[in-house]
């Protein structure tokens, strides 16, 4: 399933990879951030922090009815408030995809699967 859009010209549409690999590189880019992890392969018991080509695999995207729901799987750096950080990474997640894609995003869930301690 994926993104439709109505443009003057036509339909867009955008792939929930697409979706997934702008919030990936939104999230890392804030502070706090370590890296992000699957989700499939946290339900196993392990947490391996996702490389630069796989950030997508640590964020779900879902659309319901028009609606434009991401959920990224974090984890964070040891020593700085979560809540901050959270929402920093909904802010910047929100931001990123709309000025992108050009339609609103209507949640943004951070899922912290883990800290830290970075040098």
């Amino acid at each position: 399933m994926s993104k439709m859009i109505q443009g003057p010209w036509g339909m867009i549409n955008i792939s929930r990879e697409v979706i997934s690999r702008l919030a990936g590189i939104a999230t890392t880019e804030c502070f706090g951030i370590v890296g992000m992890v699957s989700s499939h392969k946290f339900s196993d018991g392990i947490t391996e922090l996702l490389g630069r080509e796989a950030l997508s695999k640590g964020v779900e995207v879902a659309i319901r009815e028009e609606q434009l729901l991401i959920r990224v799987n974090v984890v964070m750096s040891y020593g700085i408030k979560i809540s901050v950080i959270a929402d920093n990474v909904i802010e910047r997640v929100r931001y990123t995809v709309e000025s992108h894609i050009g339609t609103k995003v209507d949640l943004v869930e951070v899922s912290v699967r883990g800290i830290k301690v970075v040098d």
